[in-house]
């Protein structure tokens, strides 16, 4: 079958998929095998930490198991800036997304070894392949047309966003039922086996991509890449003195690792928009335009803080508190991550339809009502999380519906903001950074799980009802201060509504 896949991708390049470019069937193959094993791997990653030593796993405390999730999640976007300027810097989109596949197909592989240390390492690898990947597959997707005002662009990114969700909403139901009902390690290999699946049809269609993907936008000369090898052995040097030194005394724990990462996760995206709202080459509008801007980066911070926690306290209260059995049918807890993309696919569509029809009558929300809204709706999926924890008192097994309308309030959000983020992200974005502020977006998923990262590493029970209820409570009030005050952030973004 794959044969038959790589032949394809070969074909004649006047041959269309879907009516698009051929090379967009390269691209979506490979991304829907990425996301499968990526979110495969996601949805047991927290199950495995918590599971005891005697069920498989590594048996850390709850907050450990989080902290160590949230900060994994959170460094997979951070690293999407870099993982750009390697591709503008040192190897051009197309090399570097095969350097990518490589990297995160060998973790896979790593965390499918028993051995705790080969795990970790492993989650490293991911998370740097990932970065290196996520940004500059979708700049190869661009490059498939000949500019912006190609009739084809649009559909042709919904093909491909398609992709993604279809290896989201496979991954739970093969890899987390391997993981969870035969062996955790066969699950995290059967991951590694989707990317290899994945990098081969891409390695085999590479030719049907455009020719922009090979190229160094602005390389570096040879001077500057021994600098920066320089300065990366030095700073890589420092890393393992210091955990050698904290190693080697005996007072090592996870949290060395967890917390100064959580700072950077922290620190990074503040001072990346400072640096941005500060650069004197902004023009008056252009300065004004990246002060509304912030106000959608901190609030798309708070709903990504409360929204990835579908993957780690959401996915830990389905294995302890739900009864995984619905209409007879018995499964993996696992499954339940694939909801999210389940509804994306049936229900973005619907949300497109609805934003033309509203526009052609003049009454689509503007920008800042859409992120209200999409904050107030994942206060509402946690205001249900809060009953779903109370009638779970006393060990009692709730019903799968609760987490299941859970996650469709919390899908709606989604829809409502994340496009919503990208598209004004892109009309917002200075002269000067127009291809770095895709990356700047994604830092407000770093900043969102690191703060979930700092809370837990200090002590924060996350299943609790009390700090469920402030977590409603920051989201709904940053949704009515967004609302509140658009009139005002209406003014910084010009003509851009």
């Amino acid at each position: 079958m794959t044969q038959d896949v790589v032949r394809d991708l070969s074909a004649k390049p006047d041959r269309t998929f879907f009516g698009q470019p051929w090379g967009l069937a390269t691209l979506f193959t490979t991304e829907m095998w990425e996301r499968f094993s990526y979110y495969g791997m996601r949805a047991l990653l927290v199950l495995y930490l918590t599971a005891t030593p005697a069920e498989g796993g590594l048996g850390f405390s709850t907050s450990t198991a989080t902290a160590i999730y949230s900060v994994y999640v959170s460094m997979v976007y951070l690293l999407t800036l870099p993982g750009g300027w390697v591709a503008d810097r040192i190897w051009g989109p197309k090399k570097t997304v095969a350097v990518a596949g490589c990297v995160i197909m060998i973790g896979h592989f790593t965390l499918a070894a028993p051995a705790p240390s080969a795990f970790f390492i492993g989650l490293v690898l991911i998370a740097l392949g990932s970065g290196l990947l996520k940004a500059n597959i979708s700049t190869m997707v661009g490059h498939l047309y000949s500019g912006p005002k190609d009739p084809r662009r649009d559909g042709g990114f919904t093909i491909f966003y398609m992709g993604i969700n279809l290896g989201a909403f496979a991954a739970p139901l093969v890899i987390g039922t391997v993981g969870q009902r035969v062996n955790w390690h066969l699950g995290f290999a059967l991951a590694g086996v989707g990317m290899g699946i994945g990098l081969i049809i891409y390695l085999f269609g590479m030719g049907t991509l455009s020719h922009h993907s090979d190229a160094v936008p602005t390389p570096l000369s040879r001077e500057q890449r021994r600098s920066v090898l320089r300065k990366g052995l030095a700073w890589l040097a420092v890393a393992v003195v210091f955990y050698a030194v904290v190693g080697g005394t005996g007072h090592y724990t996870v949290n060395w690792v967890t917390i100064p990462l959580t700072v950077i996760g922290l620190l990074f995206p503040a001072w990346t928009l400072l640096r941005i709202k500060r650069d004197r080459d902004l023009s008056a509008e252009e300065s004004a335009k990246m002060t509304g801007y912030i106000w959608f980066f901190v609030a798309a911070a708070v709903f990504w803080m409360i929204y990835d926690q579908g993957g780690s306290t959401l996915n830990i209260f389905a294995q302890n508190n739900t009864a995984n059995s619905l209409l007879g049918i018995h499964f993996p807890s696992s499954w339940f991550q694939s909801l999210n993309p389940l509804y994306i696919m049936a229900l973005a569509p619907v949300f497109a339809v609805m934003w033309q029809r509203l526009a052609a009558r003049n009454k689509e929300p503007e920008t800042a009502t859409k992120f209200s809204i999409g904050l107030m709706l994942v206060g509402a999926s946690f205001a249900v999380f809060l009953l779903a924890l109370a009638a779970a008192s006393g060990g009692t097994k709730v019903t799968p519906l609760w987490l299941c309308v859970v996650y469709l309030i919390q899908t709606v959000g989604e829809l409502c903001l994340s496009p919503v983020g990208l598209s004004v992200t892109t009309k917002l974005a200075p002269e000067k950074y127009g291809s770095q502020m895709m990356g700047v977006w994604f830092l407000a998923v770093t900043a969102g799980d690191c703060t979930t990262s700092l809370a837990t590493t200090a002590g924060a029970d996350l299943n609790s009802r009390p700090y469920v209820t402030a977590e409603i409570a920051l989201a709904v009030l940053a949704g009515v201060a967004i609302l509140l005050n658009r009139r005002k952030i209406r003014r910084y973004l010009g003509e851009v509504r």
